[in-house]
């Protein structure tokens, strides 16, 4: 028990993470993992829906990020498919992916300026499609903004 609280101590992990991280110790018995695992359930120290809120919050706060990217990440953290579409389903009602593109896409023209050929363009498209976002909104976004870049030519 106390393993698992020192490694709680450090970070915050889901139930999957801090299950790998005391079988990695190696000298821990399985059962004895499992019984501290359900222990730190019922202290609430160890709780996958709050972990994956907290998680998707503090990645959007952080940086605009879409849902494909979060669920991608909180899927590596080892939080099950039900809780990372609860949490986003949460994360994205507070603030809207919409939102989140328009950071996106405003953080990257200060960075490296507007789009002005089709070459730019697509480097913007590659880039919000890393980030997450759905191609969709992509598309539609880039299209908004396109004749702006053909006026100015």
């Amino acid at each position: 028990m106390g393993t698992a609280l020192k490694i709680l101590a450090a970070r915050s992990c889901s139930e999957g993470e801090l299950r790998d991280k005391l079988t990695a110790k190696g000298w821990v018995e399985a059962i004895a993992i499992e019984d501290c695992i359900e222990r730190l359930k019922e202290l609430n120290y160890v709780n996958d829906d709050v972990f994956a809120q907290s998680y998707a919050r503090y990645r959007v706060n952080l940086k605009p990020l879409g849902r494909a990217r979060l669920a991608r990440e909180l899927a590596v953290r080892k939080v099950s498919q039900t809780r990372i579409d609860n949490a986003l389903d949460q994360v994205f009602e507070e603030v809207g992916e919409e939102t989140l593109i328009d950071r996106a896409i405003e953080r990257r023209t200060r960075t490296h300026g507007r789009p002005a050929d089709r070459a730019a363009t697509k480097r913007m498209f590659d880039h919000l499609g890393r980030l997450g976002f759905e191609y969709d909104l992509i598309s539609r976004k880039l299209r908004a903004i396109e004749p702006e870049i053909e006026e100015s030519e």
